[in-house]
Parts: structure tokens; sequence; C-alpha cells
């Protein structure tokens, strides 16, 4: 009896174990390459504590009931931080998240990737029900231009490069900021970017493809397709073609483009 109690909870120990392991790889941030070439400097003049109008958005954290209404509270998000050249691009809906993608009006450029937490599941980091903030990953590690908007978001008392989402990813992953004029043209061209991402999905989601790069400072982004449809997406970096698979959205469920 007691060698039977002593296998089961053997076995038992194994299948926990087995999980973990099976957890964190499909979960850990994933990209690759090496950091030869450090980082421009990060130099967009954000307010440390962004506040929406009066009147124009319910009081966070608010979890939007549909795309309709993550689209309004992102572009009043937007509109709040006092720049006008600023303007959401297009907006997605995923299992755990609504994300969008904001532009520079005057050149067309990708500013930044924004995330607003859901109230199921969860995302990339997990707790911040209805919270909007820059979105994790690349958006802050590899964004030249706009990638220091850490800590956004009433979490932890804190706002800013010291608030708890500063403190949480504003360290390693190849983080490496130095002097230089942020830029959207790229050692790494799109179509670079459109090949390594192809290369790094052969290995990681065979039968998958992407669609044409979304250009940031520092930074490409594109879908993830299978099937011909949505099915993530990944991020590939403009000096050092580094791939970064965004790993907490969870299933793709629709997507809206604004004007």
């Amino acid at each position: 009896m007691n060698r039977r109690i002593l296998l089961g909870a053997a076995l038992i120990i194994i299948g926990v174990v087995g999980i973990v392991t099976f957890s964190t790889v499909q979960w850990a941030p994933t990209y690759t390459g090496q950091v030869t070439t450090p980082f421009p400097a990060q130099t967009a003049p954000f307010p440390a504590s962004p506040t929406l109008t009066p009147g124009q958005s319910p009081p966070y954290p608010y979890i939007p009931r549909n795309i309709d209404e993550a689209a309004e509270v992102a572009k009043n998000y937007v509109a709040s931080l006092g720049y006008t050249d600023l303007a959401v691009k297009e907006i997605m809906e995923f299992q755990y998240n609504y994300y969008f993608i904001t532009y520079e009006k005057s050149t067309g450029i990708d500013a930044f990737e924004g995330i607003i937490e859901k109230g199921v599941g969860l995302s990339g980091i997990g707790g911040m029900m209805g919270i909007i903030h820059p979105e994790q990953g690349p958006n802050m590690m590899w964004n030249t231009k706009y990638g220091h908007m850490l800590g956004w978001g009433p979490m932890g008392g804190g706002y800013g490069p010291g608030g708890m989402m500063g403190g949480m990813m504003g360290r390693g992953w190849g983080y490496q900021p130095y002097s230089g004029t942020p830029t959207a043209d790229m050692p790494v061209t799109k179509t670079d970017a459109k090949q390594l991402a192809q290369t790094y999905l052969n290995s990681y989601l065979p039968g998958s493809t992407v669609e044409e790069p979304e250009t940031f400072y520092g930074y490409y982004t594109l879908h993830v397709l299978m099937d011909g449809k949505i099915y993530g997406m990944l991020s590939v970096n403009g000096y050092t073609g580094q791939v970064w698979y965004h790993t907490w959205h969870g299933a793709f469920i629709r997507e809206k483009e604004l004007d």
C-alpha cells in the first residue's frame, strides 16, 4: 500500500512539474538574436501622470463592453495626453485585452501600442482589469521615441518610470538606451523584418504567415496569420533583428480600423 501511495505521489509531482514547464514555455516573452547595436534614447515629452478630460470617458478602472466602447476609451486616453499630433489608428479585441495603435498624423509613423485590460483571464501583466496602459514588451523595450512611457495607470499609487510597470519592465530584455535621434529609417528594413519574422514562425508556429509590418520608432510589429486569419502578432527590432512574439493577448476576436 505504501508503495502505491508513494508511486501515486510521484506521478502527481511529475505532472505538476510538466504543467509548470509547459506554461513557462508558452507564456515567456520570446525573442531571438543577439544585441549588437545599442538602442537610441527615449525622448518622448509625455507627462508623468496623464488623466482623462472630465466628461469624455468613464473613470479608471473601466472595462469596455465591446470594441466600439474600447475605441472611444483609447481615443479619449490619447487625447487627454495633450498632443494633437497623435491619434488612434486601429483597435483589436483579443481574449484578454483590447490592443490599439497610435500614430503621428504629421508623419504617418506609428507612435506607440496600447492595451486596455479586460475583466477576464490573465494577460501579460495580469490583475489590472480595466486599466489602460502602454503595451508591455517591444513597445517599452524597443520603442526609441515613446518607449519611456512606463508605469502609466492607477496601480500601486505610482506613475511614471518609478511606478510598478517601470520596475517590472525596465530591466533586462536587451534594453540599452543611448544618445541618438529617434528615426523610423532603420538598418533592418520592412522587407528584412518580414523575412526575419517568417523565418522565426517557420520554427515557432509552422504553417503561419505574416502581414506587412507596422513601422514604429525602433521596431516593427506584424500580425501573424493562420489559415488566412489573424492569429496573433510579433515584433522585430529595427536595429538587431530580434523577434519578440506577443504572448499576452490570447485568442483574436475582431478588429476595427479608425479614421
